[in-house]
């Protein structure tokens, strides 16, 4: 009989830290500090566990299984996306078109208005998440944040405020469109 090859006993995988970023991990929450702004999130396993020292962060599991290793990749990609937002802001593009009716678009510190968006009356306005930074310039809208999943969700709340249910967008093309993902353009 062949015998059994051993069992690799656990996974550990590090990542390390740009110059100018300090980490901390307590309570499961991971807390990254840069030179734009600083981010948390929970990274919460009990089959994966993190610690921060040598000036990377490192990530252990005690097995090696399918679902250590597919935690252990979501946790690794989270953490990265942790670290180029706090020293590299992310940043969403959207395209402002209004064809027959003008639209007037501003936004404020806490709140993103749309004004006759096909001739309606009533402006739009979406209250913004907390992190996120709304500019408008010309007919381009930028969001950017620390956090890659705050940049995204606004942007895409920008986009849907514009939506109108039950018209054609192939003759209605009124709106504002999503351009840019976090430096990929979109066609």
């Amino acid at each position: 009989m062949e015998k059994a090859k051993p069992k690799q006993k656990g996974i550990e995988t590090s990542i390390p830290l740009p110059k100018g970023v300090t980490a901390s991990y307590q309570n499961n929450i991971l807390h990254v500090h840069g030179s734009e702004g600083d981010v948390q999130r929970l990274l919460a396993d009990k089959r994966v566990s993190a610690e921060i020292g040598d000036g990377k962060i490192i990530l252990k599991s005690r097995l090696d299984g399918k679902r250590e290793r597919k935690m252990i990749g979501t946790f690794r990609a989270h953490i990265k996306n942790m670290l180029k937002g706090c020293h590299e802001m992310h940043r969403y593009e959207l395209k402002i078109c209004s064809g027959h009716f003008p639209m007037t678009v501003t936004a404020t510190k806490d709140e993103f208005i749309v004004k006759n968006l096909l001739g309606e009356k009533i402006p739009r306005v979406l209250k913004l998440k907390k992190g996120a930074s709304v500019k408008v310039e010309g007919d381009k809208v930028v969001v950017e944040s620390t956090s890659k999943e705050t940049a995204g969700q606004t942007a895409a709340d920008i986009e849907q405020l514009t939506r109108r249910t039950g018209y054609d967008t192939r003759v209605f093309q009124d709106g504002i469109f999503i351009t840019n993902k976090d430096g990929k353009d979109l066609k």
